[in-house]
């Protein structure tokens, strides 16, 4: 199942992911900088949710966060 997160704070739109099992899959950013982005998505796909979330927490950009900061604040929302 896709889960859809609206971030706050950023340009990127919309954040789609799904979790199988713990590991993250298909994650995709609407809207945002499309190669820093998709840079990410494929970093972090199948790896597992704990450590996207360790690795990405508090990554600040503006706005006291950040594209990777909100990906972890998503995961977190949908993993605890």
């Amino acid at each position: 199942m896709v889960i859809s997160y609206a971030p706050q704070g950023v340009c990127a739109k919309e954040i789609h992911f799904e979790v199988e099992n713990g590991i993250l899959k298909q994650l995709t950013f609407i809207g945002g900088c499309p190669g820093n982005l998709s840079a990410i998505s494929k970093l972090v796909e199948g790896m597992p949710v704990e450590d996207v979330i360790r690795k990405l927490k508090g990554n600040l950009c503006k706005n006291h966060t950040s594209c990777a900061d909100q990906l972890a604040k998503a995961l977190e929302g949908h993993h605890s």
